[in-house]
């Protein structure tokens, strides 16, 4: 099972590594960022599973389908095991396929179909059916993948038949691993119809890895804007975010059409504005012809539709020349002040009323000032950084008067640096202060825009490349401090999921009730220990598990009653062996006190007693005797389920705190409270594969914690960790700002700007 961090599938340089050797780094890096996926996609098919025996009319189906979400909930960690290590494998057999060569696929389906059983057919088709949903809801990466594959291996084309990381690898794995973990044969055939991408893992964020990774060895980098792997991009996000989006759209629309509506409903006596400079006596003629020919185009309109204002007729305006003029005063203050001392733009808006001559122009300025004012109120934000985002109240209000797709388009470069500036806002170290290089950063780009910016949108989308840049190399060297802890953890955990699955293998032998008392107690003591040791193991010794299986069996096996005379030899046979490597695995865990004697004296005497039993036993009185055995074993299995669950109590509800701690991704930010009363903001910065342990970092990235999944769930509902949002603050202060009423809003402590 692969346990390696992301980045390191991209270390060596293309001109290092042979073709074969990278098709193998990625396929170690697919199994990777599969399997931490497994635990939950388990967890979606128990769940589906019930909620199909609740739909099922045929009684049998339905009892099915509850019992097999019964064995997957119990035992989610063996079929974690059985499905972690085939999908390695299915990888690493399909790099091995594409290396020998492209090949046109096989038999045409329709032949082929004809060669095997009606039952068979059902099934290719279904595994069909599903393997094409799962291809179209990925279709651009693959098809990115696909033509980088064949530009690696100098193929002519590479088919999605041909590629390895196609979803029908991973389906066939999911069936083969439930076909083994469940013994009802007649459950096999409830997996395939559930296996739907809502339910099977998100292979978006694998296939995009798998081509970032091609990317940075230098394989068709420039590959169409369509295909290129972007970091933030989520195709289930943005579908999510489609109905909100929709309704912003939908509610600017409204707005700048009433814009447009007071625009031509006005007399020209509106217009009439002194100049405020001198040798602009034709301003107000070339500021009517604007608004004329603003007026012919039909107003404003989103983004690819004809604007109010061109870029050089909003840049004529005598409001666009008057900001300009105040930018660079305002420049030459900040020279003199620094940040400090930024007027609200709410507050310049009152000295300049009669400038904004149009309609558009008026609700332009209105709306983005009650956008600075939302995000002058967060108090998630310093203020030492509301005052940067403060000094770009000109510049972006120029540039949302000369390209009105501000408003529409999360990406527009404006409204993308105060996004950036938000975000990472939370990451400043305030003990640092103005000496801290995210400081710095951000403080330099500012002053830039509004030092030079006039009307270049291009200048917006420098500085917060500039910035992105900068945050992902800080990124970087936190992930290498974070190596060591990530190690503990992994290691914590592997142990953890180790004993899990240990108990569940025992838990499943004695649970039936038929093993003798001190074997059970044997088992579930030391034989625990032995099969936790052997699942740690795994990777490194893959047969260690199957043989403490093997030898926990043998022994069960072992002390069952012999009745007949080939059952007792074939005890006798095999007793030294068993006994032999029974002893091996205790003297690797290091059992060597009395008990271990104790023990031994126990089984030997069980042993003498089977083998010496009388065996003139009729048939009838056999079958006595397995009735008695049978029952026996009922009504200890079901005294000893009742101890466990008074031992165990009810299982702890799911409640919304559960699913808050479950969908956290790495990145996001809490204000956190430990129980020692400490508080401040964190950054989640690692997750493990089975979401048991989370490990945390504070604005000192060389500081970290870890939590497990449980303490950070009880931590939420001790009110003591909130989520802290601060992505697409803008669209957020966008429905603020067009769901207030048009009232005056509260004054927001910024302070002013001081009168020379």
């Amino acid at each position: 099972m692969p346990s390696l961090p992301d980045n390191q599938f991209a270390q060596k340089s293309p001109a290092s590594s042979t073709p074969g050797e990278i098709l193998r780094a990625l396929a170690a890096q697919a199994a990777h960022l599969s399997v931490a996926q497994i635990d939950a996609f388990a967890a979606r098919l128990a769940n589906a599973l019930f909620a199909a025996s609740e739909q099922h009319a045929d009684p049998k189906q339905a009892n099915l389908s509850f019992n097999a979400a019964q064995l997957l909930k119990n035992n989610a960690y063996a079929f974690y095991y059985l499905a972690s290590s085939g999908i390695e494998a299915a990888f690493r057999k399909e790099v091995q396929v594409l290396q020998q060569g492209v090949k046109a696929d096989g038999v045409p389906q329709d032949v082929a179909l004809t060669l095997v059983s009606y039952e068979e057919m059902d099934k290719k088709l279904a595994m069909g059916r599903a393997s094409r949903s799962l291809e179209l809801a990925s279709a651009e990466q693959l098809a990115a993948l696909n033509m980088r594959l064949a530009a690696l291996m100098d193929y002519d084309s590479v088919g999605i038949q041909q590629n390895p990381f196609r979803p029908e690898v991973v389906l066939k794995v999911i069936i083969a691993a439930w076909t083994e973990f469940n013994p009802d044969q007649e459950s096999h055939h409830l997996v395939l119809p559930l296996l739907r991408a809502d339910i099977l893992f998100d292979l978006a964020p694998i296939l995009q890895a798998l081509n970032q990774t091609l990317v940075e060895r230098g394989i068709l980098p420039e590959l169409h804007e369509s295909y290129r792997v972007k970091k933030m991009d989520s195709a289930a996000q943005a579908k999510k975010d489609e109905p909100v989006k929709a309704e912003l759209d939908q509610k600017l629309k409204n707005y700048f059409s009433a814009a447009q509506a007071q625009t031509q409903a006005a007399p020209a006596a509106n217009f009439a504005v002194p100049p405020i400079n001198a040798g602009s006596a034709n301003l107000l003629d070339s500021l009517q012809n604007d608004l004329a020919r603003a007026m012919q185009q039909g107003g404003f309109a989103p983004a690819g539709e004809a604007a109010a204002f061109a870029p050089s007729a909003a840049a004529e305006t005598q409001l666009f020349n008057y900001l300009a003029d105040l930018q660079k005063g305002m420049a030459i203050r900040q020279l003199v002040a620094g940040a400090q001392g930024v007027m609200r733009l709410s507050q310049l808006k009152e000295q300049m009323p009669e400038l904004a001559t149009s309609g558009v122009e008026r609700n332009t300025l209105d709306l983005l000032s009650k956008i600075f004012d939302t995000v002058f109120r967060n108090q998630t934000i310093p203020n030492e950084i509301k005052e940067l985002i403060g000094v770009l109240q000109i510049p972006v209000l120029k540039a949302a008067l000369i390209d009105k797709d501000f408003f529409f388009k999360e990406a527009h470069p404006a409204r993308r640096l105060i996004d950036l500036l938000a975000k990472h806002s939370v990451a400043w170290d305030q003990k640092k202060g103005q000496e801290d290089p995210l400081y710095q950063t951000l403080q330099r780009n500012v002053n830039r825009v509004q030092q030079e910016f006039d009307h270049k949108l291009e200048l917006f989308d420098e500085v917060a490349s500039d910035i992105e840049n900068f945050v992902e190399k800080e990124e970087a060297a936190a992930a290498a401090v974070l190596q060591e802890p990530i190690v503990r953890a992994l290691r914590k955990e592997k142990v953890k999921q180790a004993n899990l699955a240990a108990n569940s293998e025992v838990a499943m032998r004695v649970g039936t009730g038929e093993v003798v008392a001190f074997v059970e107690t044997f088992l579930e003591d030391r034989w625990v220990k032995v099969l936790t040791l052997a699942y740690t193991v795994k990777e490194e010794k893959p047969q260690a598990v199957q043989d403490a299986i093997r030898t926990m069996d043998d022994l069960i096996w072992s002390v069952k009653p012999k009745i007949t005379v080939q059952q007792r030899q074939e005890l006798i046979n095999r007793l030294p062996s068993i006994l032999v490597t029974l002893n091996k695995w205790l003297n690797v865990i290091k059992w060597d006190d009395a008990d271990r004697l104790q023990f031994f004296a126990e089984l030997a005497e069980c042993h003498a007693s089977i083998v010496r039993a009388p065996l003139d036993i009729s048939p009838e009185r056999q079958l006595e005797i397995a009735v008695e055995v049978a029952q026996k074993a009922a009504e200890r299995r079901l005294e000893k389920r009742a101890q466990a669950e008074e031992q165990q109590g009810p299982e702890p509800e799911v409640d919304e705190f559960t699913e808050i701690v479950a969908n956290l991704e790495r990145g996001i930010w809490l204000q956190f409270t430990k129980k020692t009363g400490e508080s401040g903001k964190v950054k989640l910065a690692w997750v493990s594969p089975m979401r048991s342990l989370y490990i945390f970092t504070g604005t000192q990235k060389e500081k970290s914690f870890s939590v497990s999944a449980e303490e950070l769930e009880q931590t939420f509902r001790e009110n003591r960790a909130q989520v802290l949002v601060l992505d697409k603050l803008v669209d957020r202060a966008l429905m603020e700002a067009l769901d207030e009423p048009a009232a005056e809003q509260e004054t927001v402590a910024i302070p002013e700007i001081a009168e020379n």
